[in-house]
């Protein structure tokens, strides 16, 4: 599902516009990639939780030359899957 048929369904299921919807879900990826900038984690209870991991500056190679390079060290985001979703993906 992308963007756009997530927001036909929400609109939907919501009984408002589509424009809203799109508003709605602009506001929650927006929402959280500001508290994920700030390092704060967003917890959806039963859903999900989503986060920032610092990765360590490590060494890497060079696949063109086989020549040895400094990878900088860097937050990378994350996602853990909350119980409920867990259990609705496994079918229980």
């Amino acid at each position: 599902m992308n963007k756009a048929e997530l927001t036909d369904v929400i609109a939907k299921e919501a009984k408002v516009t589509k424009a809203q919807a799109k508003r709605a879900i602009e506001s929650f990826t927006g929402n959280i990639q500001k508290s994920l900038k700030k390092n704060k984690e967003v917890r959806l209870i039963g859903f999900g939780t989503f986060g920032v991991r610092k990765r360590k500056a490590r060494k890497g190679v060079n696949p063109q030359t086989g020549a040895t390079i400094k990878i900088a060290a860097k937050k990378v985001p994350f996602f853990r899957p909350g119980s409920e979703l867990k259990r609705t993906i496994a079918g229980k």
